[in-house]
């Protein structure tokens, strides 16, 4: 029985995870404008996950993904 890489449990894209990022930066989208309406300055955190850290994430998984695909094509 071979051992999973603890890496693909967090890298290997799946229509779950998609969802989940597509979701996560509307969410975070959202909250991001809420926070300036209600208290009337800007917000960050909300902003620098859905300009930095959900593009990064995706690039990382699909090219994570692509590779595995590719290596199990290959043997």
């Amino acid at each position: 029985m071979k051992r999973k890489n603890n890496l693909d449990k967090y890298l290997l894209l799946s229509w779950r995870k998609v969802w989940i990022i597509v979701v996560g930066g509307f969410v975070s989208i959202l909250l991001h404008n809420l926070w300036y309406a209600l208290f009337g300055f800007e917000e960050f955190v909300f902003f620098i996950i859905v300009i930095f850290l959900i593009p990064i994430y995706l690039i990382t998984s699909l090219v994570y993904t692509l590779i595995k695909k590719l290596k199990k094509r290959k043997k």
